[in-house]
């Protein structure tokens, strides 16, 4: 049978690497439904065009005239801003991709949660910021969860799912970024430039900056605590430069299961997009002879703080992710646009937090997803207060 596919953030690199794997497997397989994208209207028309969806949708209401004309005649209907994203994500699909970056594809994605459809989970920032909520609507509505980070496919590929209680601890690999052997002193020095250089993996920006700090591994340990019910004291992290081992998995009898590849995203994406089956991509094969070595060393926490906040926000629970997640992207954001320095990143995420902590609700379950968005909406103006002034920093 034919598969309808929804993709939420289809001009992000998750977003093209899947459509690239369903040109390769023909219109027989796949019928795509529905394309989002936040600001890119030129390169939304051209996948439009080419893939022939019902809907498209640009969340980013400046852009929405070029997209118009460009698909006026064509007979796709097309949607404009947050209440036309949410709608995407309640159109149905066997399968719906949410690649939306940041907290911006909370809503979408937890739309697509109420189908009880096939979700393949590359916005570890649906879990980050509203982990308990967004399982609990997936356990509601019967959804299938399937995380495309490479990390997170990786354990969900070899954990034994039956038997939970074998499981000793997890394990989630990080390349380590471009920094990773830098001195303290030299990473205060970094420029924009090489931290948009990642050594092995092709992202988009916001990611990239991620992964330089390792605040992206910081997130991911968040994301794998709600995903697979593990406290954090079980999940550890550790570096591994040649990113063939995605992460792996130890049981209680000593035995660690790996899962293994090329650094291809479109190895997780497949597994995603074909599951329960597999499907036939064009990823180079792995030839370990000519990988040669494997290395995996412990993550210097004095250098890259950012893990270490991540740990203490998933520990202390409540609104703590949240706040982290809604600092960080301000910070990035920040960043990129060199109102900040590389370490200025971290700092700021550490201010805002330190401001929550005094509120007697720091601590405590959000219980809806409007306190959600409402924590997340006073972290950002907090971080955007502290980016201006440089307060504390």
């Amino acid at each position: 049978m034919t598969r309808r596919i929804t993709i939420l953030g289809s001009t992000g690199s998750i977003g093209e690497n899947t459509l690239s794997l369903i040109r390769d497997a023909g219109p027989e397989k796949f019928d795509v439904v529905c394309l989002t994208a936040c600001n890119n209207a030129d390169f939304l028309a051209e996948q439009a065009l080419e893939f022939r969806p019902e809907f498209v949708v640009l969340a980013n209401p400046k852009n929405g005239e070029a997209l118009n004309e460009r698909l006026t005649g064509t007979g796709i209907k097309v949607g404009i801003g947050r209440k036309a994203l949410i709608e995407a994500g309640q159109l149905p699909a066997d399968f719906i991709m949410a690649a939306i970056i940041g907290a911006a594809g909370l809503e979408p994605t937890l739309e697509a949660v109420k189908q009880g459809t096939h979700i393949g989970l590359a916005n570890k920032e649906c879990l980050v910021s509203a982990g308990t909520l967004f399982m609990d609507a997936v356990e509601k509505s019967g959804a299938v969860l399937l995380p495309v980070d490479s990390e997170h496919n990786a354990i969900f590929q070899v954990l034994e799912k039956q038997r939970p209680h074998e499981v000793s601890k997890l394990i989630l690999t990080a390349s380590g970024g471009p920094f990773r052997e830098f001195t303290a002193k030299q990473i205060k020095q970094v420029t924009k430039a090489q931290a948009l250089n990642h050594p092995v993996w092709d992202m988009g920006a916001k990611i990239t900056i991620d992964s330089a700090t390792l605040m992206n591994k910081g997130l991911e340990l968040i994301e794998a605590s709600y995903l697979f019910e593990r406290p954090s004291a079980k999940i550890d992290i550790v570096i591994h430069p040649q990113s063939i081992v995605h992460s792996l998995v130890e049981y209680v009898d000593g035995s660690v299961l790996a899962q293994m590849g090329s650094p291809d995203m479109r190895t997780p994406i497949a597994y995603a997009l074909a599951w329960p089956e597999r499907m036939t991509t064009t990823v180079k094969s792995l030839c370990l002879p000519e990988v040669g070595k494997l290395e995996f060393y412990h993550p210097d926490a004095e250098k890259f703080q950012a893990l270490s906040l991540a740990r203490s926000a998933l520990e202390t629970g409540g609104c703590a992710p949240t706040v982290l997640n809604a600092a960080n992207e301000i910070a990035v954001e920040a960043f990129l646009q060199e109102k900040l320095g590389f370490p200025g990143i971290t700092d700021c995420i550490e201010t805002v937090l330190n401001r929550f902590k005094r509120e007697a609700s720091f601590a405590k379950p959000l219980e809806t997803i409007e306190n959600v968005i409402g924590i997340d909406q006073k972290a950002r103006h907090v971080a955007q207060e502290i980016v201006a002034g440089n307060t504390g920093l």
